[in-house]
């Protein structure tokens, strides 16, 4: 789309600098110095050229062609008028710079040298004001060239306003959905885990169901290993792997107490990262001793995951100090 409005721009400024040439070549009166009207011509024609498709690859002029433009915006009103006599100074064909000045002026501002373009503007008022009068300039074309890029300069404006708003409007719909397939892996993950979950607990409850509650203690073990299980999987699912869930299940039936609690501390933490963090609480609590263990997962700039050991299984008492303080660190350590 850019590229073909691109192309449609690049014809309809060649296509007006080629009539603005036409009107100068279209002597009705002898020029008394024809040289100085064809070299006035032939300058614009190599300038307008070299700014409306020098280096077109990019959507911003060089600056050589830049100042280029404005020393010949300069130079092409004296030639033009040096070169005809005081009375055929507002023919047609005489005043074709003051179009055509106009539309280099354009060029610049739409090829994002607005301070060139505006220097033209300037130039072209001076310069026709100086040899025409002001008001003969501005019923000869002048008012149209200050208007075209006038307008030019609000229309790259809004263009610009406009891509911004696009290449932002995209990047939250990448971010959107970047953020909604993330939601149904985490959606997918969780109803995996609970189905896991579940086809632990279900033989234990069926078992219960059957038995009326009237259970061995073998069976109880199980019960309590199977709730246990399944509230890790609904409360910790983002801190659970193969590994975590072995040792907690082994430290649960060694009599320890194990409660999980995940309040988002892996949220914005990368995968391979995630890996790191459920392998050293794998290990940590793989060497606890104490009687109660608590794995917390919370909102922490610095910490992901902190495992608290304490040595009594009650919440309070005289024998509950803490004996184990492990923090894992949302970033990798550096060695």
């Amino acid at each position: 789309m850019n590229r073909t409005v691109r192309s449609v721009a690049t014809s309809l400024a060649v296509g007006f600098a080629l009539y603005f040439v036409a009107r100068g070549v279209w002597w009705i009166e002898q020029p008394t110095a024809p040289l100085l009207m064809v070299l006035a011509i032939g300058l614009y024609l190599v300038v307008v050229n070299i700014a409306i498709l020098g280096d077109s690859a990019t959507v911003r002029m060089p600056l050589w062609a830049a100042v280029l433009a404005a020393v010949s915006s300069a130079l092409i009103p004296v030639l033009v008028t040096l070169s005809l006599d005081a009375a055929d100074r507002t023919e047609p064909f005489a005043t074709w710079y003051i179009g055509g000045l106009g539309l280099l002026g354009v060029v610049c501002v739409v090829r994002r040298r607005s301070l060139i373009g505006w220097l033209i503007v300037a130039l072209l008022i001076a310069t026709s004001s100086a040899y025409l009068g002001m008001g003969v300039s501005l019923n000869l074309g002048l008012v149209g060239s200050i208007m075209w890029v006038l307008i030019a300069q609000l229309l790259v404006m809004f263009w610009d306003r406009a891509v911004r708003d696009t290449e932002r409007l995209a990047e939250i719909q990448q971010a959107v959905s970047a953020w909604h397939a993330t939601q149904l892996v985490r959606q997918r993950e969780r109803r995996l885990r609970t189905q896991f979950a579940l086809a632990v607990a279900g033989p234990v409850l069926s078992r219960v169901v059957a038995s009326r509650g009237a259970l061995d203690e073998q069976e109880q073990l199980e019960a309590r290993l199977a709730e246990g299980r399944l509230r890790d999987e609904l409360r910790g699912a983002d801190l659970l792997n193969d590994a975590v869930r072995d040792v907690i299940e082994a430290a649960r039936r060694r009599g320890v107490v194990v409660t999980v609690f995940d309040e988002g501390g892996l949220d914005g933490v990368d995968e391979h990262r995630r890996v790191e963090i459920r392998d050293e609480l794998a290990v940590t609590l793989a060497n606890a001793d104490a009687r109660r263990i608590i794995i917390r997962s919370a909102k922490d700039p610095r910490v992901a995951v902190t495992v608290v050991g304490r040595a009594g299984t009650r919440s309070s008492g005289d024998d509950d100090s803490v004996e184990l303080w492990h923090e894992i660190l949302r970033e990798a350590a550096e060695v």
